[in-house]
C-alpha cells in the first residue's frame, strides 16, 4: 500500500492499491453510491464509497474539512464521467477503508467555493482561508519565485549572509519599529527597514558578491500593495557599474519568470526620470499599453477658456489623454469619469467625443474642430476615441492625466493580467523636497552617490544633482530600488552636511560607517526588490493579502492571534516602560 498525495494519481495508476490522506472537499450522495472529492495541498482525487463495504456507513456522516485516510484501488471512471477540469479527472479510487483522523466544525465560509469573502472573515480565520486553492496555488507561486532566485545567484557566485533584526536606527524614509532593550534602560533597537549599511559593510568586509532574502519592518500607513513587514530581495556587488548591476538584477528576473511561469521576457526599456515624467505622469509607468500623454498647451495659447487660460498663463500646462472607444460614452459616463478624475487630483476634466456624427466637448464653445482634430492627430485618436484634457501646474496636470492613463486603459480592458511589461527608469533626482519638512532629502537613500560629473554640484546647486540610483518597474509598480553607493568617506560625510546634519549629529549616528569606509572600501552597487509584489503580479492579483500567509490589515492588525495585545505589568517593569493612558 503506497501513500500518494490527492494530485498525483492518473491513468497509468490504474489498479494500484493506494493511501490517500487529506480534506473533505465536497461529497455528493448519488443512487447508493457516495462520491467525495478528497483534496491536499496537490490537488484533488474523488473517492468513492460503495453501500456493500464497512466504509460506507461512516462516509455517510462525513461533512466539508474532516480530515480522513483513506485506502483502495484506483480505476478508470466510467466513460462519461471523466472530468477534464482536474489532473486526476481520467480515475477515482474505490474506498476500502476509511478512517477519520479529525472532525471539523461547520467552516465560517465555504472553502470549495472561490467566492467573495468579507477580508476581516478572511483573516480572523486565516488557516482555513489558506486551505483554499487559490491560496495553496499562490504560496507556492511565490516558494517558487524565492526557490529560482537563489538558485540564479548561487550560480552567479553570491553567498547569502543573514542580517541582524535587532540594529540602531537608520534613515530609510519611514518611521522604525522600536524594540526596549531590558538589559540597557531608556535604549531602543530599531528592526530594519532595510539591510542597507549591513549590506554596505559586507562589500567592506571583502565579500563581493552578497544576497539575502530579507525579512524588512517599517511603520507606515499601509496600501494594498503595502505592509508594515514585508520580505524582499537583497543584493550587493563589488567593484560594479550601474549597468552591471541592471544586467544582474534584469536577468534574475528573466531566469525567474522562464523558471517559475514558464514565459520568455523582451528586454527591458531604459526610460530616464525626465522623460518618463513627461510620457506616462508617473516614474512607475504601466507599459502594457500606449496611450502616452499630450502636451497640448500651444494649441489653447490664445484661448478665452478660463481654466486652460490661467493655468497656461501661471506657466501650467494642458494635457490631454486617448480614450479607446470613448465616443461611446454618454454624457453621464462622461460626468462619472470626471468625477473619478477629480477623486484623484484633478481640478476638473474636459472630454472631446470624436463620435460618427461629429465632435462634441464639455467645452463646446473654446474647442472648435480644428483644435479637436489636431489634438487627435498628435494623441493618435480616431474616430470612435474621445480626448480627456487636463489643466494645471505642470507636474499636477501630469500627475493627474497619468492616474486617468490607467484608469481609462482598466476600462478599456488594456490591463491583462498575464502581460508583463518590465522597465527600467534612471537618472532620478539626487533630492526631493520632503512634503512634511519642506526640507530637501534625499529621493532614494543618503548613501546613493550623485553621477560621477556632478558631484561639483553638491556645492553650488543641490537640487539639480542627478543620482545614480534606478528602479526596476512592472505594470505600473515599483519592484524595488538600488543606486551605485558612496565609497570615499569624505565624500559620504560631504553628504550628511548637505542634509543639514551637525557633526554630532554624524557621529552619533553613523560614526561606525564612515569609519567603515575609511579602511578601504571598493566601489560597490545593489538593489533590493519588494518579493511580495513581485509573487502579486506575478499570480494576478491586485492584493499583497493574496500572496503572504499572514498578512496584517489596513490597520496593522493582526486578526488572527489579536495582535498587538497589551503588555502585562510584569513585561512592563522588566523593560522599564510604564503605560501611558489613551488619549
Amino acid at each position: 500500500m503506497t501513500r500518494r498525495s490527492c494530485g498525483a494519481l492518473r491513468a497509468g495508476d490504474t489498479g494500484a492499491a493506494v493511501e490517500l490522506c487529506g480534506w473533505v472537499h465536497r461529497r455528493r450522495d448519488h443512487g447508493g453510491l457516495i462520491f467525495v472529492d478528497l483534496r491536499d495541498r496537490d490537488g484533488l482525487t474523488q473517492i468513492v464509497f460503495n453501500p456493500q463495504q464497512d466504509a460506507f456507513r461512516n462516509a455517510e456522516r462525513l461533512r466539508a474539512e474532516d480530515v480522513v485516510r483513506v485506502q483502495g484501488t484506483v480505476r478508470a471512471r466510467p466513460a462519461g464521467t471523466e472530468n477534464e477540469k482536474l489532473a486526476t479527472g481520467s480515475i477515482e479510487l474505490a474506498v476500502d477503508s476509511l478512517e477519520v483522523l479529525n472532525r471539523s466544525l461547520v467552516p465560517p465560509f465555504q472553502i470549495n467555493v472561490d467566492e467573495n469573502v468579507d477580508e476581516g472573515l478572511r483573516l480572523e480565520y486565516r488557516y482555513l482561508d489558506l486551505r483554499r486553492p487559490r491560496m495553496q496555488r499562490n504560496l507556492t507561486i511565490r516558494h517558487r519565485i524565492i526557490k529560482a532566485m537563489r538558485d540564479f545567484f548561487d550560480s552567479r557566485e553570491f553567498i547569502e549572509i543573514e542580517t541582524p533584526l535587532l540594529i540602531k536606527g537608520t534613515p530609510e524614509g519611514a518611521r522604525d519599529y522600536l524594540v526596549p532593550s531590558r538589559l540597557y534602560p531608556g535604549h531602543f533597537y530599531a528592526l530594519p527597514q532595510s539591510p542597507q549599511i549591513l549590506k554596505q559593510i559586507c562589500m567592506i568586509s571583502g565579500f563581493g558578491r552578497y544576497m539575502q532574502i530579507a525579512r524588512c519592518l517599517r511603520d507606515e500607513d499601509l496600501r494594498a500593495d503595502r505592509q508594515p513587514e514585508f520580505t524582499q530581495l537583497d543584493v550587493e556587488m563589488s567593484f560594479s557599474t550601474q549597468d552591471e548591476v541592471l544586467e544582474t538584477m534584469e536577468s534574475c528576473m528573466r531566469y525567474v519568470w522562464k523558471r517559475v511561469l514558464e514565459r520568455e521576457l523582451p528586454p527591458f526599456p531604459h526610460l530616464r526620470f525626465a522623460e518618463v515624467f513627461e510620457r506616462y505622469g508617473t516614474d512607475k509607468p504601466d507599459l502594457r499599453f500606449g496611450l502616452e500623454l499630450v502636451n497640448v498647451s500651444d494649441v489653447f495659447a490664445s484661448t478665452e477658456f478660463a481654466v486652460f487660460k490661467s493655468a497656461i498663463e501661471g506657466g501650467g500646462t494642458v494635457v490631454a489623454v486617448r480614450y479607446p472607444g470613448g465616443a461611446a460614452l454618454s454624457r453621464r459616463d462622461f460626468d462619472t469619469l470626471t468625477e473619478h478624475a477629480k477623486s484623484v487630483g484633478a481640478k476638473g476634466m474636459v472630454w472631446i467625443s470624436l463620435g460618427a456624427e461629429g465632435i462634441k466637448s464639455s467645452a463646446q464653445r473654446f474647442v472648435s474642430e480644428d483644435d479637436a482634430r489636431e489634438i487627435a492627430q498628435r494623441a493618435g485618436a480616431e474616430r470612435g476615441d474621445a480626448l480627456l484634457l487636463f489643466a494645471d501646474a505642470r507636474d499636477a496636470a501630469l500627475a493627474a492625466a497619468g492616474k486617468m492613463r490607467v484608469e481609462v486603459a482598466r476600462r478599456s480592458g488594456l490591463c491583462r493580467d498575464d502581460e508583463f511589461a518590465f522597465c527600467w527608469i534612471t537618472e532620478f533626482p539626487y533630492l526631493e523636497i520632503d512634503a512634511e519638512t519642506g526640507k530637501p532629502a534625499p529621493a532614494h537613500h543618503p548613501f546613493t552617490a550623485p553621477m560621477e560629473d556632478e558631484w561639483d554640484l553638491v556645492e553650488r546647486d543641490p537640487l539639480r544633482m542627478r543620482a545614480q540610483h534606478y528602479d526596476m518597474v512592472l505594470n505600473g509598480y515599483e519592484l524595488g530600488s538600488g543606486s551605485i553607493r558612496i565609497h570615499k568617506p569624505e565624500r559620504q560625510r560631504r553628504i550628511f552636511e548637505m542634509l543639514g546634519m551637525t557633526q554630532e549629529e554624524i557621529e552619533a549616528q553613523f560614526g561606525f560607517f564612515i569609519r567603515a569606509l575609511e579602511y578601504g572600501a571598493p566601489p560597490h552597487g545593489g538593489m533590493a526588490l519588494g518579493i511580495d509584489r513581485i509573487a502579486m503580479l506575478a499570480c494576478g492579483e491586485e492584493n499583497l493579502h493574496e500572496v503572504i500567509a499572514f498578512p496584517k490589515t489596513q490597520t496593522a492588525r493582526d486578526l488572527m492571534m489579536d495582535a498587538p495585545a497589551p503588555a502585562t505589568e510584569k513585561q512592563l517593569r522588566e523593560l522599564h516602560l510604564r503605560p501611558q493612558p489613551r488619549g
